[in-house]
Order: C-alpha cells, then structure tokens, then sequence
C-alpha cells in the first residue's frame, strides 16, 4: 500500500513552502552541486508520530487578467487537490480573509475531501481581530499556527494523521520492485508498458495507484514480483508557464518517490531534450535507480556505430548521472525488452547493496594513497573512517577534520573508486560528511 498523500494549497505568500520545508527538513541533504538539476523539492516525504505520508506543496494560486484563478491555473491545482487525502488549505492569518482565499475555499467546497483549515503566521496566543472571519469559509474551525516559529505544528499534525484511516498508515510488504516509466508526452511510455506486459503475459490486476491517474500494474518475471507505474507525460517548459509546470510535475514526481527503478523514456528520433534532463533530475535527486531507455529505436537509420554514438552523447548531457545505463527498443516492433526488465532488477539489488566497513576502508585508504586529499590554505583534509549508513539509495558517512575541504571534485573521485570496486549500476550514491576532531580518534 503507498503512502497517504497531504496536500498544502492556498494563495502566494501564506507560508506554504516554509510550513512543507519545516516538515521535510529532516531529509538528508546531499553534498552535491549537480549543474542542471533542480532543487525544488514539491513533494517528499513527511512523518508524525510515526506516521509517514507524502506532502505536496503546490505553490500559490492568484488572480491574473482580472480572474481570482485562470481556468489553466484552476485546472493545474485540482490536480494536487484530486490526488490527497487530506488538504491543508492555508491562509494568511495576518492579513485576514481575502477574495482568493473564498475562491480556494469554494473549490475545496467542491471535492469531497478532508479539508483542515490552517491559519498561519500567528506568532502569539492572541488573535487579530478579523482571524474569525474565516469561519465564513464554511471550513470549520481554523488551526491557528507560526510556521516560522514552529508554533502550533504539533495539534495541527494530530489532526491530519487522525483524518487519514489507520490501514492506510500501514506498510507495504510486498517484495516487488515497483518500476515508474516516466518522460515527455507522445515518446511511447504507455506502448513500452503494454508492450512489458504482453510479452510476459501474467498480469495479476490493475490497481489504481496513489497518484490517482495512474495505473499500477502488478506483473511477474523469472520468480520476481514487479509493479509498472505508468505516468502521464510531462510538457515541455517552453509551453506552460513555470508555475503550471510546477504543478504538471506532481503526477510524475509522486510516482517517482514511490518506486525502485525509473525508466526514463526518450524519443530515438528526437534525442534528448532539456526536459529530459529536468524530468531525470527529479529521480536523481529522489536516490532512485535509473535507466534510460530510447524508445522507438526501428524508426532511426543505422550506421556501423549508430547506437554507440548515441548513447556516448546521452551519457554527456547527462555527467551528473552517468551511472545510469542507456538501453534502446521499439515498444511498437517488441524489440530488447526483456532485457530492460532484467536491468531494472539489478538495479533494484544494486540500490540495496551493502559494503563492509573494513572493506571500504580499505578502498578509501588505497584511494587516497592513488590520490591524495586536497589542501586549503596549508590545511590537509583527512578522511578518519567510513561507513555505508543506508540503502535505497546506498548512502556512505565520512568522518574528517573539515568539511569545507571536501571539494567537490574530491567527492566524485571517492565516488568513482567507489563504483570501480563495488558497481552500483544504475544507482546514485550519496555521501554525508561530518567532522571530527583528531582527538576523538
């Protein structure tokens, strides 16, 4: 079962993003300064009192060209709004009621959800004196909070987990490898699903997944259980505007924070696009396994090194993530496609794997033998120990004296040596640094 989903919406400048950055800072940053990838995080995992759930922030709804909300916004917000189980609707408890906000509030009206009526930025136990105007919203009585000084969080989090059915807190313990197929609309994600799923012919049942739109489809291969979610595509920057492609990613970003294996899809004969390169950003950054897989492969004219080629210059545009392995098919002509699948489960062990402790000393010792660390202004970085601290994505912990001298560059040589010893295909790796005294050694 996946995860219960929250959705914050609302105005601008209510406090939405601070409210959503407090609850998910707890997630590890990674030292990393990948060029190209984006950093906007607009869904990630939450949790309370041992609840985890998925929360949505969905940027701000306004009026423009004299409408309270355009009908292409309009649209673009229901979709986070159709996908939750529970919406935090926030509004700005300083600045009271205004047109927006009852434009908001009839569209929650509307849907036939749990709604919770926030009003933040309220910094002391005394309320101004037009914070009883939004009973008129007709939303109950609302949760006065200060996302800035974390005042008030704790009830408002009660509430919501308490308005969400236990069963759907509860884990999934299936052992499937859940693949998402995401990419750009028309480059053939939902031939590529069919084409899986007719070739192996033991489809279980279709199940209608989190992201409400999608379909996830349980199959089997080889004694192995895995899941296909299928996503909707995702349009190029150059035709919406930033804030409704903000929102046009949240189908394909839910998917991609609840699976194992990504399939990133392009088009053979167009090659890889910017919002190629955006759309596999977002798995990137989630830690999942990634595979790209050129779709449409019969439709291009061949030569001697026609697919190497290609797959060189997909590599380069993509140097943050050239862990990934590049594969080509033809959804349509039933080309290389058990291949995929069988790549997609080793990724999915790769991104579990564990090293031993004295064996990855053991690297990093001969690594900075080959190489020795950097030095700043007479100052030597040097790595005391080691260790591989999680999985999924597989995550390595370096105690050393400073991290400021931890370049980047020095980073990737770890990481490099890393996956010459012990593979990880398919996988990112992520590292923590935290530093220690040499008198704690």
């Amino acid at each position: 079962m996946s995860k219960p989903i929250v959705a914050v919406v609302g105005r601008p400048n209510v406090g939405k993003s601070t409210f959503f950055n407090k609850m998910v800072g707890s997630r590890v940053s990674i030292v990393q300064d990948t060029p190209g990838v984006t950093r906007d995080r607009i869904i990630a995992d939450a949790e309370w009192a041992g609840k985890h759930f998925m929360l949505i922030d969905t940027g701000g709804i306004e009026p423009e060209n004299k409408e309270i909300i355009p009908s292409q916004m309009r649209a673009q917000a229901e979709i986070a709004m159709d996908m939750a189980d529970v919406i935090l609707f926030m509004v700005d408890g300083r600045s009271g009621l205004t047109a927006a906000d009852r434009e908001v509030a009839d569209m929650l009206r509307r849907k036939n959800k749990e709604v919770i009526l926030v009003a933040n930025k309220i910094d002391t136990h005394r309320m101004p004196d037009d914070f009883y105007d939004f009973y008129e919203l007709g939303l109950g009585e609302p949760f006065a909070i200060s996302s800035t000084n974390q005042l008030g969080l704790g009830d408002l989090l009660d509430e919501v987990v308490s308005r969400i059915p236990e069963e759907a807190f509860e884990e999934d313990e299936d052992e499937d490898i859940k693949i998402a197929i995401i990419g750009r609309p028309n480059v053939g994600k939902s031939s590529l699903v069919n084409a899986f799923l007719g070739e192996e012919r033991v489809i279980v049942s279709e199940i209608a997944g989190t992201t409400r739109d999608s379909i996830d489809t349980p199959f089997e291969k080889d004694g192995q259980k895995y899941t296909l979610i299928d996503t909707a595509g995702i349009r190029r920057r150059s035709k919406v505007t930033d804030e409704v492609e903000k929102f046009s990613v949240i189908r394909a970003m839910a998917a991609i924070e609840r699976c194992d294996v990504a399939l990133m899809v392009i088009d053979a004969a167009e090659g890889l696009a910017e919002q190629d390169k955006r759309i596999v950003g977002l798995a990137h950054e989630a830690g999942k396994g990634i595979i790209v897989v050129v779709n449409k492969w019969d439709l291009v004219a061949k030569e001697t090194n026609t697919m190497r080629d290609m797959e060189r210059e997909i590599k380069g545009q993509l140097q943050f993530m050239s862990y990934a392995p590049v594969m080509f098919t033809s959804a349509v002509k039933g080309q290389r496609l058990l291949p995929v699948i069988d790549a997609a489960r080793s990724v999915a062990e790769n991104r579990a794997m564990r090293v031993g402790t004295g064996q990855l000393n053991s690297l990093i010792q001969d690594a900075v033998m080959m190489n020795p660390t950097p030095v700043d202004k007479g100052k030597r970085l040097k790595i005391y120990y080691a260790a591989q601290i999680g999985i999924k994505p597989p995550l390595f912990s370096f105690s050393v004296n400073d991290r400021e001298l931890m370049h980047f560059s020095y980073a990737r040589y770890l990481e490099n040596k890393i996956r010459e010893g012990y593979g990880f295909a398919g996988t990112s790796i992520k590292f923590v640094f935290r530093e220690r005294s040499e008198k704690e050694q």
